[in-house]
């Protein structure tokens, strides 16, 4: 039987805008940052309040990945679109938050709205990911 999650990947094309995004912008913990000896970043975060689930910050064009090209410049076109990595964020106050990372440069697809299930907004990183910022009920 499986009891949880420990690790999932978000691909990006660059490791330091990833990190300066999730770290420096939406207070995430850097949970590994270690090269290997072949160059291989493995980069995991953490959400603050969730520090047992790690987010793999993985470039999916690097050596280490062995995708085919195909499926190499499939990923490129994805990310560089802006059409992966979609999620839930949950924030105690979505407008306020809202307002925090606009100051910081966080790119949003519009303003908070109020929907049935709590106030969101939807954010991208910049690096091929968006997500639903979501205040519950």
């Amino acid at each position: 039987m499986i009891t949880k999650v420990s690790h999932f990947t978000l691909f990006v094309l660059d490791q330091d805008k990833a990190y300066d995004f999730y770290v420096n912008k939406l207070g995430f913990k850097v949970n590994t940052d270690a090269k290997m000896e072949n160059g291989f970043r493995w980069l995991t975060i953490t959400p603050p309040d969730q520090p047992a689930l790690e987010i793999a910050l993985l470039n999916p064009l690097s050596g280490m990945m062995k995708y085919d090209e195909e499926t190499t410049n499939a990923f490129r076109v994805l990310l560089e679109k802006g059409a992966l990595g979609a999620g839930v964020l949950h924030t105690p106050d979505c407008r306020a938050t809202y307002e925090e990372l606009k100051t910081k440069g966080v790119e949003f697809k519009g303003e908070p709205k109020e929907q049935f299930y709590g106030t969101e907004v939807i954010l991208s990183d910049g690096l091929g990911n968006w997500f639903s910022m979501t205040q519950p009920k």
